[in-house]
């Protein structure tokens, strides 16, 4: 499933499919802490959403549209989970700043490894791209969409999909 715009399609070649087992990661919070993806199975979905840079414009505006929804996305049976290649560090003040409720998790080192194991890393950038995934609790990827690097993503499809598992 993806939000059919040409940008979308085009960009979607090489990302992970729907239908294939999630790799699993492990990765620094912006607390220090580490979350790895087996923490959740068995117990909850995961809305698993990679963005490139903490403090722009674009990947801003997401993750505050994320917050503002939170209870739609976020509850006993799905995590949500932010991703970007930046450190733990910027992605402390960044969840901080903008007041991030949910694990803002840091992909920088080694670098990109994560967004690179799931078909988002963008070579020529150096950073993830808009990519989402959503989990089931066995692990499967049950839903992606990914967005060209100018375009945000919409919060409402995460709804929908969400609402299909």
């Amino acid at each position: 499933m993806t939000d059919g715009s040409a940008d979308t399609e085009a960009a979607l070649s090489g990302a992970l499919p729907v239908g294939a087992q999630a790799p699993e990661f492990e990765l620094t919070d912006q607390f220090g802490a580490t979350t790895r993806l087996a923490d959740f199975r068995g117990d909850k979905a995961v809305l698993l959403v990679f963005y490139p840079f903490s403090f722009t414009g674009v990947c801003t505006s997401e993750m505050k549209a994320l917050q503002k929804r939170i209870e739609d996305f976020q509850n006993d049976s799905v995590q949500v989970l932010g991703v970007s290649c930046d450190s733990a560090f910027v992605q402390r003040v960044f969840s901080e700043r903008e007041r991030l409720s949910f694990p803002v998790l840091s992909d920088h080192w080694p670098h990109g490894a994560t967004a690179q194991q799931y078909g988002v890393f963008d070579d020529e950038l150096g950073a993830a791209r808009r990519g989402t995934f959503v989990i089931d609790t066995d692990g499967v990827v049950r839903w992606q969409v990914l967005n060209a690097i100018p375009n945000a993503r919409s919060s409402e499809a995460y709804v929908e999909a969400l609402g299909a598992l």
